[in-house]
């Protein structure tokens, strides 16, 4: 048995029915234990996150609520939605973009929830530098001392780490940008486009969490603009299909795919699963990664954070995905063999010429870039969460990330490039480092969502006068420890 028969076989048992039906499962109970949330009040979400950038924020944390948010969109909007939508409707048909959608929808409210119990466990670094939270955090002071779970929390924390550090290792965003610019500008060649990025992205991290932020909040407005103005200008020359790309669509969500030109043929299971796959890489509602990030955010409340997390998926997929799945299948370069990256640069060069592909490579880069920078949190995040006390090796594990976060990326291009291994088997360690820590993830959402709930009620009772404020509610659990100490 060979290393991808054996990787094959892992994603096979890890994303089996129970991952898909925790995720669904998990989005739709915190849909309805929120009352809807995501769509009964979807005005007041863009209203108090697009509709504030501008806004001034207040309030104890590190960086502003947007810059946290364009830290995570940046890390979300990347790879997934280029090359990952691409893979999923080559392997498993346009039917796999409804379920891309499915889980987009009922992702809102997950990625909200994470987002919102990462704010409420945070707690300051131990150096004082910045607020510390997410998946790992919750699960100590959620898991461990309000469920007195004592140090078991421990075991799908550690679970959940080792899931996130497989990402670290196997990264398709080098990969992707490399694989774009070399195909696209004649005489780039993968090492070299590997080379830049790899440089590129250490010198915006070793700004450190400031400077990320800094960055991504000036680049992702303007990268997500760019890439859907050119592929609206697509859909609108080929409007003419749109009703047959909206069939296929539909009508492939609940029914195999027949093989048809270059495309090969999809089982409804193939068509249901790379949907899945590619959103959750996509938009990462539940794999329990930019919640870190926002756990850093200035604001009042954690739900005000957590409807960033709502406005995240909802641009990553509802918009992003959707405008490259309709490129692809509008075309009918979903029928022409390509995969990843490959099949969306041709898709935009066959309407647009080489201004459309030379438009995608940029787009490629400056999607990875983002994501790889923002990436970076998270590690930092983990580290600091493992290294409780300020030591030397701590230290040393943080500045290696800094500094070395892009050689894993930059050595897989290498080794790729040498021994002719294609995106594809690239791609099945990195559905593996993506199913685990969301499995984690997922149960312990679960288990933690009467919490949400509570978060959720005390919100709209505080800022949507809806309900009554209940004065013995702790919004920060920092505060309700320091009140207990205090007994």
């Amino acid at each position: 048995m060979g290393f991808m028969d054996i990787i094959d076989a892992m994603n096979g048992f890890v994303w089996g029915t129970p991952l898909i039906v925790l995720l669904l499962g998990t989005g739709a109970i915190v849909t309805i234990g929120s009352g809807f949330f995501q769509f009964a009040h979807f005005g007041w979400i863009m209203k108090n996150t697009f509709g504030s950038i501008t806004k001034k924020t207040e309030g104890e944390g590190t960086i502003s609520a947007f810059e946290a948010a364009s830290i995570a969109v940046g890390g979300a909007v990347g790879a997934g939605n280029i090359g990952g939508v691409a893979t999923a409707i080559a392997a498993g048909g346009p039917g796999s973009v409804f379920w891309i959608w499915l889980i987009a929808l009922v992702g809102m409210m997950t990625k909200c929830a994470e987002v919102s119990l990462a704010l409420h466990y945070r707690t300051p670094d131990i150096t004082g530098e910045r607020y510390v939270g997410g998946p790992t955090y919750y699960m100590q002071f959620g898991l461990g001392e309000e469920k007195h779970w004592g140090g078991a929390y421990k075991i799908f924390a550690v679970i959940f780490a080792v899931g996130i550090f497989i990402s670290f290792v196997f990264t398709m965003q080098n990969y992707n940008t490399a694989e774009a610019l070399s195909s696209t500008f004649p005489g780039i060649s993968m090492v070299v486009a590997s080379t830049v990025f790899a440089i590129c992205m250490t010198i915006v991290v070793a700004g450190g969490l400031k400077r990320v932020g800094d960055f991504a909040s000036k680049v992702v407005p303007f990268m997500c603009i760019l890439y859907m103005v050119f592929a609206l200008i697509i859909i609108i020359k080929n409007i003419g299909n749109m009703p047959h790309t909206l069939g296929l669509i539909f009508g492939h969500a609940f029914t195999p795919t027949a093989a048809t030109g270059g495309f090969a043929g999809a089982a409804l299971s193939v068509t249901i699963t790379k949907g899945i796959q590619r959103a959750l890489y996509s938009n990462e509602a539940g794999w329990g990664t930019s919640p870190m990030v926002h756990a850093t955010s200035i604001v009042d409340h954690p739900v005000e954070q957590g409807m960033w997390g709502c406005f995240e998926v909802f641009v990553d997929t509802i918009l992003v995905c959707s405008m490259t799945a309709f490129v692809i299948i509008v075309t009918d370069t979903w029928t022409s063999g390509l995969d990843s990256s490959s099949m969306t640069l041709t898709a935009f060069e066959s309407n647009l010429g080489f201004i459309g592909r030379a438009v995608i490579a940029i787009s490629v880069f400056l999607f990875a870039f983002t994501t790889g920078t923002g990436w970076y949190t998270y590690y930092d995040t983990l580290i600091r969460h493992g290294f409780q006390k300020d030591t030397p090796l701590r230290r040393a594990f943080l500045a290696a990330i800094k500094y070395g976060n892009a050689l894993p990326g930059w050595i897989l291009v290498l080794l790729s490039v040498k021994y002719d291994v294609g995106s594809g088997a690239v791609w099945g360690v990195v559905d593996l480092g993506t199913g685990v820590p969301t499995f984690v993830n997922l149960i312990v959402l679960l288990i933690l969502c009467k919490r949400f709930f509570e978060l959720i009620k005390d919100y709209k009772a505080r800022y949507m006068g809806i309900g009554e404020v209940d004065p013995e509610f702790y919004v920060w659990y920092e505060d309700k420890r320091k009140a207990l100490a205090g007994k």
